[in-house]
């Protein structure tokens, strides 16, 4: 985008959708796609028919194919300044982009599906831990126990939660848009593998799997497989070398995923 057109843009106001305009808009399988090493083998166009979820860096895996992300989403604010063809590219090619509305403002690059801002929601009050909320899933630990609050939304109108990883977000995204078989791909949680579209010349991202992995992100997965997954929604690994459990989140090779979508 060249100077003038991000002026113009900045003067533009900004109009994204609520996110109930995209509330099951899929339905039945759907892959996410992560930045993790193990994504290098996945055989993209051997599943162009089902639909993609990415985020961050992971997009470059669709450049040199016909595959146009159902969503897209990010959820670090300085992507666009680390991967800024990456992040353009993103938002030029995608179906659909959940972004911070300030992040969104400040990058002046233009989506050209459409657009949803991401917002968490407000903390449940006393009285709401009393009450089972079936769209906000929450853990609701005692004071002082050591425990994180930790959730999982069935509804992103009211907002998402986050477990510092955006692999989370996104599997958010695939419940919320009506997605009832979920396949992650390169959720492999490993640090010092790094990210696949990553290199010596790249500007890195900073990263803090390690850092969060005990407290927040496996306790968020735990979550799922304890209070989301069901006969209605069910969460597979692709990754052989992935950290979750597989407790967790089961693993499933190419062929058994190419079987399952056979079997419908």
């Amino acid at each position: 985008m060249d100077a003038s057109s991000a002026r113009l843009m900045s003067n533009v106001p900004i109009r994204a959708g609520h996110f109930d305009d995209c509330r099951n808009a899929g339905s039945g399988a759907v892959f996410v796609i992560a930045s993790g090493s193990s994504a290098k083998g996945f055989p993209f166009e051997s599943f162009a028919d089902i639909p993609m979820i990415t985020m961050n860096g992971a997009i470059s895996m669709f450049i040199d194919t016909p595959i146009k992300p159902f969503f897209y989403v990010c959820t670090d604010r300085d992507f666009s300044n680390q991967q800024p063809e990456l992040f353009a590219e993103a938002l030029r090619r995608s179906e659909r982009v959940a972004l911070w509305e300030d992040h969104y403002a400040s990058a002046q690059v233009e989506a050209k599906g459409e657009l949803y801002f991401l917002r968490k929601p407000p903390k449940a009050r006393f009285l709401e831990r009393l009450r089972k909320d079936h769209e906000l899933v929450r853990n609701h630990p005692f004071p002082g126990s050591g425990r994180k609050p930790l959730g999982f939304s069935k509804n992103l109108q009211r907002g998402f939660f986050d477990a510092r990883t955006v692999a989370y977000v996104a599997l958010q995204i695939a419940y919320h848009a009506g997605f009832n078989q979920v396949f992650l791909v390169g959720v492999d949680l490993n640090q010092n593998a790094g990210r696949f579209y990553e290199n010596h010349h790249s500007k890195l991202s900073p990263c803090g799997l390690d850092q969060h992995f005990e407290s927040r992100i496996l306790p968020s997965f735990q979550l799922v497989a304890d209070s989301v997954v069901g006969d209605e929604f069910a969460v597979y690994n692709l990754s052989p070398t992935s950290r979750l459990p597989r407790s967790v989140a089961p693993y499933k090779s190419l062929e058994q995923v190419q079987a399952m979508l056979r079997a419908g």
